[in-house]
C-alpha cells in the first residue's frame, strides 16, 4: 500500500483555522419555531447550572416579557447594567458592548439576537454586537426564532401573513458552535398562550387569531426543525472533514466516502418585486446543497433607465445577497440570457435560480406572444443548466435613507440631463424643415427624406434612444406637412406616400435603436476602461514610490479621482498604532477608523458597522497584515453598492497595502544593508587600529628583552621609553572603550552621567595634567574669568574631552596652546586653541566631519592615531546636552568650542547636601 503523506498546504490552512477557533469565542444559539417556546428560559437555566458549576456567568441583556418563571431564573446572577441612549425625546436602555468587553465574564448571555439597535449605537442590529463579543474571545448564549433567519422571512410571512422586519443573516446560524432546539407541541404552545405564559392577556388574544394559529405553528415547527437537522448535518460533514485530516484518510486508514453536489448556484437578479426572494430562496437552497453560490445582475439599455425606486431595489437585493454570502456582480449586455449562461459557464454553476416572470393580461398578452420567456431563452442557450422558478412574494428590500437620499438626487440629476436631449430632437427637426423649403425645388423629396434620416442618426448619436424617437416621429410629420402635397396640411392625395412614412418612420426608430444600443456598449466600455486605467496608473505610480509618505499622497489621490470626494490613506507608527490625520476633513471620525483597523473590517458609509457614518472606511490589508485605513467620502455614495465599484474599492485598496507592506520592507532591507556595511566597516577600522595597537606592544616587548642586555646606566633611559609606549597604548585603549560605551549609551540611552557642581579651574588643571606626557613639554596657556561660577557636569568625562583636545592640538598644532573658558547667561563657553597651521583646506565648510568616527585631518599622515578622541568629544558633550565646534583662528591656528549648558549654581548649604 503506497505511503500517504500530508499535503502541508492544507496542514498549514488547518493549523491556522485551529488557531482562529481558539482566539474567537463559542456561539450558543437557542432555535425555536416561534416565542414563547422557552428558549430565554432553558437558557437562563443552564446559566444557572454554569454559576454552580464556577464559571463566571454575567446576563448581557435578557427579555423576560412579563414571564414571572423566566425573571424568577435571573435571581443570582450577576447583570449587566443597561446603557441608556436618548431618541426622539425618550430614553431608551440597550445593551452596553464597551462595559460588556471591559468585563470579559466566560458566558455572556444576550438575547433577542435579531434585535435593532436604538439610533446611535455602533452596530445597527444586535447580532453585530454578538460578533465583536466573539472576536474578542468571549462565549456568548443567544436566543433567535426561525421567522428572524433573513433566508425563511418571505416563506414564514407568506405562511403566518405576518411579515416581521428584524432579521439575521443565515451566517450567523450557520456558524454558531452549538444549536440548542427548544420545541413544544403547537396544542402545548397554545396552552401556555392561553394560561398567559406567553403575552399579557390582552396580546394573547389577538396573537391567538392571528399568528398562534395550530396550522402556522405546525408549519413553522417543521420549518424550524429542518433548519436545525441542516446544521447537524453541516456539524456532521464538518467533523468527517476534520477526521479526513489533510492527508485525506480518516483515523482508521479507510478513505471517507466523499460528498456530492450539484455544483454552484447563481441567483437571477431582476427589477421585479420578488427579486429578494429569489435571492433567499438560492441562499437557502445553497445551505442545503452546501455549495457556493452567485447572484447576478444584467443592465440592459432598456433597465438602464429605470428610476429611483428601481434602482434602489436592484442594489438593495443585491447587498442582501451579499450578506447571506453570495458573491455578486452586475453584468451589461442587451441580451439577458446570453450574460446569464456566459456567466453561468464562467463560474461553473449547475443551477439557475430566477424569479417567476410576471403574467401577461390585458392587450399585452396578444402585443407581448412573441416575446421569448427568459426560462425558455436560458433553456436554449445553456440546456444542460438546471433552471430553478422560484414563486412570487410581496417583499422588498430598501436602502438605508442616507444612501437613498443620495440615490434621489443623482435619479434628479439623471432627469434632468435627458430633457435637453427631447429639446434637441424638437430643435433639429425644426432646423432640418427650415433647411429643406428653400430646396425644395431643386432636391428631390426622396433626398429631403435623406436629410431627416440623417438628423435621427444625428440626434441618436448624441442624445440616444428616447431623442431619437421624438426625432423619428417629429420628421415624419414636419415631412408629410411641408413637402408632401398637399403642402401645409397632413392629408395625402397621393397613398404611396403613406409607405414612405411608415418606412421613413420604421428606418428613423431602427437606425435611433442601433446607434442607442452602440452608446450603451461605448458607455460600457468606457466605465471597464476607466477602472482599468485607474488601477494601471496606480500600479505604475506605487512601484515607484520609496516612502510611505509617497504611498499615501498617490493612493488617496487615486482613489480620489476614480470616486470623486474625498479620500484620505491612514498608515501606522513604530508602536504599530494608527496615525489619525493632521486636518481631519468634515465628518471624519478617526474612532471609526481605528476600529476599522484593529477589526479588519470596512466600517462605516454602505456597511453593516456604524452605517450613518458619512466615510466609508476600508482597512489595508497586505499579505503579511493590515498596514493601515483607506477613508473614503464618495461623492456617489451610490456607488458603493454596485458590486464592480465596491470590488474596484478593493483592488485599490490592496493595492495600496501591498505597497506600503514594499515600501517598509524595502526600510527593512535597507536598514539590513547599513548594518552589514557597518559590519564590513568595523571589520576594516580593527585592521587599520591593530598596526597602532602592534606598534607600541613590539615596542614594549623590545624594551622589555633589551633591559636584560644593557648596562645599568642605560636602564633609565630604557625606562622612560617604556612608559612613553605604554601610555600610547592605554591612550589608544581608552579611547576604543570609551568610544564603544558612548556610542552604546546614545543608541540604547544607557549613558550614565554623574553630574555634580564643579570648579572649571580643577577641572581645567587636572586635564592638563592628565595630558602632559603627550604635550612633550609644549607651553600651555589658560585664561578664565576669576569669577567663574560653579558648573553641574560629569567633571571625569569632560576632564577626558579636554584632554583629547589638547592632545589633538598637540600632534596637529604649535606652541602655545590656549585654553579659555567663560561664562555667558545660560550656558559655559570652553576653547582649546593651537598656533599651528590650522585646520585642512578640504575641511572648509564641513568642519563637523572632524568629530565623525574614524576620521582625521589628513588621510595620510605618520602622526599616530586613529581618528576617535573628537569623536568621544562631541558624544560627551552631546550626552551633557551641548555642542562643540572646530574653526580656523583668525591669526592662525584651529580653535575647538565646547557650549555646555548651566544654570544657577545653588546655595552653599543646598550644593553640600
Amino acid at each position: 500500500m503506497p505511503e500517504t503523506r500530508p499535503d502541508p498546504d492544507a496542514l498549514l490552512a488547518q493549523l491556522r483555522s485551529d488557531e482562529a477557533r481558539a482566539l474567537r469565542g463559542k456561539l450558543r444559539i437557542y432555535f425555536g419555531a416561534s416565542a414563547g417556546v422557552g428558549k430565554t428560559w432553558a437558557m437562563l437555566s443552564a446559566a444557572r447550572r454554569e454559576r454552580e458549576a464556577g464559571r463566571d456567568v454575567l446576563i448581557g441583556v435578557v427579555e423576560t416579557h412579563g414571564r414571572s418563571e423566566t425573571a424568577a431564573l435571573l435571581a443570582g446572577l450577576d447583570t449587566l447594567p443597561l446603557r441608556e441612549l436618548p431618541y426622539r425625546g425618550r430614553t431608551l436602555a440597550e445593551f452596553d458592548l464597551d462595559a460588556a468587553l471591559a468585563r470579559r465574564p466566560a458566558v455572556l448571555l444576550v438575547d433577542e439576537l435579531a434585535h435593532t439597535n436604538a439610533p446611535g449605537s455602533r452596530h445597527a442590529k444586535r447580532w453585530q454586537d454578538v460578533q465583536e463579543l466573539l472576536a474578542a474571545g468571549i462565549e456568548v448564549w443567544s436566543a433567535l426564532n426561525v421567522q428572524h433567519l433573513e433566508s425563511l422571512n418571505g416563506t414564514v410571512g407568506a405562511i403566518t401573513g405576518v411579515r416581521v422586519h428584524e432579521t439575521v443573516p443565515d451566517t450567523v446560524l450557520d456558524e454558531a458552535d452549538e444549536v440548542v432546539l427548544v420545541d413544544v407541541t403547537p396544542d402545548e404552545l397554545t396552552a401556555r398562550l392561553a394560561a398567559g405564559k406567553v403575552y399579557l392577556p390582552q396580546q394573547a388574544e389577538r396573537a391567538a387569531q392571528n399568528f398562534f394559529r395550530k396550522g402556522n405553528l405546525i408549519a413553522l415547527r417543521e420549518i424550524a426543525l429542518r433548519r436545525t437537522a441542516e446544521h447537524v448535518e453541516d456539524d456532521v460533514r464538518g467533523w468527517r472533514v476534520e477526521q479526513s485530516g489533510p492527508g485525506g484518510n480518516g483515523q482508521g486508514g479507510a478513505a471517507l466516502q466523499a460528498w456530492n453536489t450539484s455544483g454552484a448556484i447563481l441567483a437571477c437578479v431582476g427589477p421585479h418585486e420578488g427579486a429578494a426572494q429569489t435571492v433567499r430562496t438560492a441562499a437557502r437552497l445553497a445551505g442545503q446543497l452546501n455549495v457556493r453560490w452567485h447572484a447576478a445582475y444584467v443592465e440592459t439599455p432598456r433597465l438602464q433607465r429605470l428610476d429611483a425606486a428601481q434602482r434602489d431595489r436592484i442594489l438593495a437585493v443585491l447587498k442582501l445577497a451579499e450578506e447571506l454570502g453570495a458573491a455578486t456582480a452586475v453584468l451589461t449586455g442587451a441580451d439577458v440570457a446570453e450574460q446569464l449562461s456566459e456567466q453561468a459557464r464562467r463560474l461553473n454553476c449547475a443551477t439557475l435560480v430566477i424569479g417567476r416572470a410576471e403574467p401577461v393580461r390585458g392587450w399585452r398578452r396578444w402585443w407581448g406572444a412573441s416575446a421569448v420567456p427568459l426560462a425558455r431563452a436560458l433553456a436554449q442557450r445553456a440546456p444542460a443548466l438546471d433552471i430553478l422558478e422560484v414563486g412570487r412574494a410581496d417583499s422588498a428590500r430598501r436602502l438605508s435613507q442616507a444612501t437613498l437620499v443620495a440615490t434621489q438626487a443623482d435619479d434628479d440629476e439623471r432627469a434632468q440631463s435627458r430633457w435637453p436631449g427631447y429639446a434637441w430632437a424638437a430643435a433639429t427637426s425644426i432646423a432640418l424643415t427650415l433647411l429643406c423649403t428653400p430646396l425644395t425645388g431643386v432636391l428631390e423629396l426622396t433626398n429631403i427624406v435623406m436629410l431627416f434620416l440623417l438628423g435621427v442618426v444625428g440626434v441618436a448619436m448624441r442624445f440616444g434612444r428616447g431623442p431619437s424617437a421624438l426625432a423619428a416621429m417629429l420628421n415624419v410629420a414636419a415631412f408629410d406637412y411641408f413637402f408632401v402635397a398637399p403642402r401645409l396640411s397632413f392629408a395625402v392625395s397621393d397613398v404611396q406616400y403613406l409607405l414612405t412614412f411608415a418606412v421613413m418612420l420604421g428606418v428613423g426608430l431602427l437606425v435611433g435603436q442601433l446607434t442607442a444600443g452602440l452608446r450603451f456598449a461605448a458607455g460600457v466600455s468606457t466605465s471597464r476602461e476607466r477602472r482599468a486605467r485607474s488601477l494601471f496608473e496606480l500600479t505604475r505610480e506605487l512601484s515607484a514610490a520609496l516612502e510611505s509618505t509617497q504611498v499615501v499622497a498617490l493612493g488617496a489621490a487615486a482613489v480620489q479621482a476614480h470616486f470623486g470626494g474625498h479620500a484620505r490613506v491612514l498608515v501606522t507608527d513604530a508602536a504599530d498604532q494608527l496615525v489619525p490625520p493632521a486636518d481631519p476633513p468634515p465628518g471624519f471620525d478617526a474612532q471609526v477608523a481605528d476600529w476599522a483597523f484593529r477589526h479588519g473590517q470596512p466600517a462605516g458609509l454602505a456597511t453593516a458597522t456604524l452605517a450613518a457614518q458619512p466615510w466609508h472606511y476600508v482597512p489595508l490589508r497586505a499579505p503579511m497584515r493590515v498596514r493601515g485605513v483607506l477613508a473614503l467620502c464618495p461623492a456617489r455614495p451610490r456607488w458603493l453598492l454596485i458590486p464592480e465599484q465596491a470590488q474596484q474599492l478593493d483592488t485599490l485598496a490592496r493595492q495600496i497595502a501591498i505597497a506600503l507592506e514594499r515600501v517598509h520592507y524595502v526600510e527593512v532591507a535597507q536598514r539590513a544593508v547599513v548594518e552589514m556595511e557597518s559590519e564590513r566597516l568595523r571589520n576594516a577600522l580593527l585592521g587599520a587600529i591593530s598596526h597602532d595597537v602592534r606598534t607600541p606592544l613590539t615596542a614594549l616587548i623590545a624594551l622589555a628583552e633589551s633591559l636584560q642586555t644593557l648596562p645599568p646606566e642605560e636602564h633609565g633611559e630604557a625606562a622612560r621609553a617604556i612608559v612613553t609606549q605604554a601610555h600610547a597604548l592605554h591612550a589608544l585603549v581608552s579611547n576604543l572603550l570609551d568610544m564603544a560605551r558612548l556610542e552604546s549609551g546614545v543608541a540604547g540611552g544607557a549613558v550614565n552621567l554623574r553630574r555634580d557642581w564643579q570648579s572649571v579651574e580643577e577641572v581645567v588643571g587636572a586635564a592638563i595634567r592628565a595630558a602632559r606626557p603627550a604635550l612633550r613639554g609644549m607651553t600651555v596657556q589658560t585664561a578664565w574669568d576669576p569669577e567663574l561660577p560653579l558648573v553641574e557636569f560629569d567633571a571625569v568625562l569632560i576632564e577626558r574631552v579636554l584632554v583629547n583636545l589638547l592632545e589633538n592640538a598637540a600632534k596637529y598644532g604649535a606652541a602655545p596652546i590656549e585654553v579659555g573658558a567663560r561664562a555667558e547667561p545660560a550656558a559655559l563657553v570652553l576653547t582649546v586653541r593651537d598656533h599651528g597651521p590650522g585646520l585642512p583646506a578640504a575641511l572648509h565648510g564641513r568642519e563637523q566631519t572632524l568629530f565623525d568616527k574614524f576620521t582625521r585631518g589628513e588621510a595620510e599622515s605618520a602622526t599616530p592615531g586613529v581618528g576617535l578622541g573628537l569623536a568621544i568629544c562631541r558624544a560627551v558633550v552631546s550626552a551633557h546636552g551641548g555642542e562643540i565646534s572646530a574653526a580656523n583662528a583668525r591669526d592662525g591656528g584651529a580653535e575647538f568650542t565646547v557650549t555646555l549648558p548651566r544654570r544657577e549654581p545653588p546655595e552653599p548649604a543646598e550644593a553640600q547636601l
